[in-house]
Order: C-alpha cells, then structure tokens, then sequence
C-alpha cells in the first residue's frame, strides 16, 4: 500500500541520517563521474586525433549532474520505496529531469559539431571540401542548439501545472500574438530565415575570399543572423546575412582557392614587347608563390601616348596570388628601369 510521508513529524535524527545518506550517494555520484571521465580521457589519448577528446571535453560536465541525479533519486527510493515522494520534490524533478536530458542531448549535438570541424582540416591547399563542412555544420549546430534549447524549455513549462493551464490561453491567441511579433521582429526573421538557407544553398563558406562594399576580406564567421568578414587590414566587417542572398558581391574562392592574378603596365610604344616578354617568364618562374599552372604577358590596350601590357599568373589562393602580383609588378619595374628605360612612358612634343 503506498502511503504519502508526514515530512513534519519525521525527527530531527532522521533528517540528519536521510541528509548524511544524500551527502553519501552525492559523493559516490562524483566518483564515479570522476573515474568515467578519467578512463574517458585515457582512452581517448590513446587513439590518433583530437575528436575523442572534443567528445569528452563536452559531455563531462552534463554527466556529473546527471549521475548526481541518479544518486538522489537511487538515495530516495533506498530510504522510502514504498512512499510517495512529496510534491515539491516532484515539482523539482520536474524541471530537473528535462533539463538535464536537455544538456546532455545539447552536449552531444555539439560534439558531433566539433568532430566535424576538427576534421575539416582548412589549413591544406585545396580546403574547399573542408570550408563547405565546417560552414555547415557551424550554421546547423547554431540552429540545432536553439531548438534542443526551446524543446528542453517547453518540457519544463510543462512540468508546472499551473504553466501548463496558461500554456493552453497563450495557444489560443498565439496567433495574434505571432502577427504581432512577426512585425516587430521582421529584419532579425529575415536575417535567420537566410542564415538557414545559407547552410544549404553555400553563398559562401569560412575562409571565402570575398569583395562586399569594395572591401577586400576573408570570410570569419558565420552566425544565424550575420557574417564577420577579417578585412585585409585587419578590421572586421560586420555583414548581415540576407545581404548576401539580396545584393551582389564577388567571391574569388566559390569553386576553388586557386586564382588568376593580374599585373598592368603602361609603357611606351616602343617598347619591345617579345623581350619583356622573356623578362617576365624568367621571374615569374624563379618565384615560389607561382604554382606552376599558367602565366603569359599581351598587349591589351592602346593609346595615343602609352600601350596597356597586362601579364597573368596563377597562384594557390588569393593570399599568394596578391603576394606574387606584387612580386612580379615590382621585379618588372626595376628591370624596365635598369636594362629598358625607354619603355617607361614619355611625352612627345614637337617644337615648331
């Protein structure tokens, strides 16, 4: 038969045993946790990589307060199993359990968020695959916490009765309500509802060279809401993100990181062309920032006074190919300068 306990009439040795029994299977709880977490951490040293670690890093924490959980709850069921527990004790594993489940589920949605990004490797050459991986799964673990988040709310409202009658009004009107806060809320809607479908339609990605109000930057972050782009000064330009879904910009790494740099000059024309043309593959070639794909020098404009010789080159990524312009631009001038100085442009007047 179960029967309800009279917490007042218990006395005071008793409540001092039941608390010492709490304390006891409190502190079997942590050692535990402890000597997981240990075995955890030993094992994951042992195998190559840092994913083991990222797995254990986040679900330490969430599990201490759930195997204390679970020794409260062990301790209370020991002491009175054939009892009721009473109903503020309900009423606090009623939001407890939920939240605790909660953090636990949160924990290992971010776990799986940092596996990904610690094998995305973007350091290597030819990181487009790497960059598509971690932009998504930085913009899908934003909107995967905030829904584990918001259903780990709503089952701790539900725990309180008196919520959960209020939660039944609120529904009938959430309607109105929603108009209402749609309204007021539009741009921040706006900028979510594109930063989801940026997870899949990929505008851009992390480590995107791109050009967004002639400012010359590299992808940062990438938020629910807005963009950070590392300009190459060193500020940082605050994006929101359905700009880049409404307006035009200029990615130089959509499809790859390698480019095709240019270097203008304008001469006179009577420069000899063909010799600087051997110029030009002499320091092109002696330079390592080329990666040996493609380079030439033509004419491409002409003037009344001066010809337009562009040369092109190609490099790994932008980095480097903004690095090898300047190279080339700066060897061309000396030797323009030293070995054909009638190239440089002049004026000619003819005197009467």
């Amino acid at each position: 038969m179960t029967g309800r306990i009279d917490w007042d009439a218990i006395p005071w040795t008793n409540v001092a045993g039941h608390a010492a029994i709490f304390a006891a299977a409190i502190l079997a709880a942590l050692i535990l946790h402890v000597a997981i977490v240990r075995i955890a951490t030993h094992a994951a040293r042992r195998t190559p990589g840092s994913a083991d670690d990222a797995i254990v890093a986040r679900m330490a924490p969430p599990l201490r307060w759930v195997l204390v959980a679970v020794g409260v709850a062990v301790a209370g069921r020991f002491l009175h199993p054939d009892a009721e527990p009473p109903a503020w004790f309900r009423q606090i594993t009623g939001l407890a359990i939920p939240a605790l489940i909660g953090w636990m589920v949160l924990a290992g949605w971010r776990a799986v968020v940092d596996v990904v990004t610690i094998r995305a490797d973007i350091s290597v050459e030819d990181n487009l695959r790497a960059r598509r991986r971690r932009t998504r799964a930085g913009i899908l673990g934003r909107i995967g916490s905030l829904f584990i988040m918001f259903v780990t709310l709503c089952l701790m409202l539900l725990s309180v009765p008196g919520i959960r009658t209020l939660g039944v009004t609120l529904m009938a009107s959430a309607g109105i309500v929603g108009l209402v806060v749609g309204a007021a809320a539009q741009p921040a809607l706006k900028n979510l509802i594109a930063g989801i479908q940026m997870a899949f339609t990929e505008p851009i990605r992390l480590d995107d060279v791109v050009i967004v109000d002639n400012e010359w930057g590299r992808i940062e972050e990438i938020r629910l809401t807005f963009i950070v782009i590392r300009l190459w000064d060193d500020r940082r330009l605050v994006v929101p993100v359905a700009k880049f879904l409404e307006q035009s910009f200029q990615n130089w790494t959509r499809e790859t990181s390698q480019l095709l740099g240019s270097v203008f000059w304008h001469l006179d024309p009577a420069t000899d062309v063909a010799r600087m043309r051997e110029k030009l593959a002499e320091v092109v070639q002696a330079n390592p920032r080329w990666d040996r794909r493609f380079f030439n020098l033509q004419v491409t404009d002409m003037k009344a006074d001066a010809i337009e010789v562009r040369a092109l080159m190609t490099a790994k990524d932008a980095s480097t190919a903004f690095d090898l312009r300047a190279d080339v631009r700066e060897a061309m001038l000396a030797w323009l300068r030293a070995e054909m100085p009638e190239a440089l442009p002049r004026r000619r007047v003819m005197l009467e």
